[in-house]
């Protein structure tokens, strides 16, 4: 029973993680229709910039060796601050010009050239091509270097809750203060993105981007601002979900690693397995595969722990090709 909660803890800790990276995968095809491959690295960006604001700091900033309870928070925003920043850049110089035709800077002097978005293979070297450059440039020395790295603790070891149960011997379950708070704050940014989604202007005019471009254009909707924030908003969880990898597992693997290549594919997984394009759906999947994962490893095996999530992917696509909360959408091709 003790073995049972333990993995059930931890299966809600990393589906929370995966919901939060999956739902920049699925903002932006819900309104686009394309995959941004891209999107796993801001996570790797999120991770490395939480390091290194939080090593700046206790460097040049904080005096003595305790770490106060508002680095932690002050962190987290600088991250997401950052990462936000970043995917509107990605956003502006990569995807737009391949949207509109309009290259920046360059616009005045070349004529416009019209690429509808996801209709070619154009858009997927370019999601290729931004996640290669932020792999290589987060490995240059002056940025992020291309050794690993340990997060400093922000959050100290605390045992939130701890169950006893019988047998011989008694096993214990501790719950400790890192998942709680990779829980509350998953939660937390869901329940915001959802009250902005479903119950503000700017979530409005998302969905209604993301049925008709064209005609939300015609209704007045900034098409572009709502992409840009759509972009932002994906970048900022995916910088939340970094800091929290790396309060979870403080080890940092070097920015190209392959580890993280396989936290992107495995948010991806989860966002279709949950219908791509759903945002509760996003949600559902990551913890479908965050449970199929640890409960496989644990009662099954460790060894193929990746396994188990691609096998379910391949079940739901042959069962449910859309997804477990996806409709049936006409391509804009």
């Amino acid at each position: 029973m003790a073995d049972f909660v333990q993995t059930l803890v931890t299966s809600l800790s990393v589906g929370s993680l995966y919901a939060l990276i999956a739902l920049g995968y699925t903002m932006v095809y819900g309104i686009l229709r394309f995959i941004n491959f891209a999107h796993g690295d801001i996570v790797v960006l999120g991770a490395w910039t939480s390091f290194t604001f939080a090593t700046l700091m206790r460097k040049h900033v904080l005096s003595g060796p305790e770490i106060p309870w508002w680095l932690g928070p002050v962190v987290l925003v600088a991250s997401m601050i950052v990462c936000g920043g970043v995917g509107y850049l990605i956003e502006r110089f990569a995807y737009r010009p391949l949207r509109t035709g309009k290259i920046p800077l360059l616009s005045r002097f070349l004529p416009a050239r019209r690429v509808r978005p996801g209709s070619g293979i154009n858009v997927l070297i370019t999601a290729i091509g931004v996640s290669l450059l932020l792999q290589n440039v987060g490995q240059l020395k002056f940025v992020f270097g291309a050794s690993p790295q340990r997060m400093p603790d922000l959050i100290p070891y605390y045992e939130v809750l701890k169950l006893t149960f019988a047998g011989d011997p008694p096993q214990s379950v501790v719950i400790g203060l890192v998942d709680v708070i990779i829980l509350c704050a998953s939660a937390v940014l869901m329940l915001v993105l959802e009250g902005v989604v479903f119950r503000t202007k700017l979530g409005t005019a998302m969905r209604a981007v993301s049925f008709n471009t064209e005609t939300a254009a015609l209704m007045g909707i900034p098409v572009d601002r709502v992409i840009s924030a759509t972009f932002v908003a994906g970048s900022m969880l995916a910088a939340a979900a970094g800091f929290l990898i790396a309060m979870k597992y403080p080890g940092l693997n070097q920015p190209a690693h392959t580890i993280w290549v396989l936290l992107g594919l495995k948010a991806f997984v989860a966002a279709v397995i949950g219908g791509i394009g759903n945002i509760r759906g996003a949600m559902l999947g990551g913890f479908i595969i965050a449970f199929v994962e640890q409960f496989g490893s644990y009662y099954v095996s460790s060894a193929y722990r990746d396994v188990y999530v691609f096998v379910l992917l391949i079940l739901i696509l042959l069962v449910k090709p859309n997804g477990i909360l996806g409709k049936a959408v006409r391509e804009k091709v």
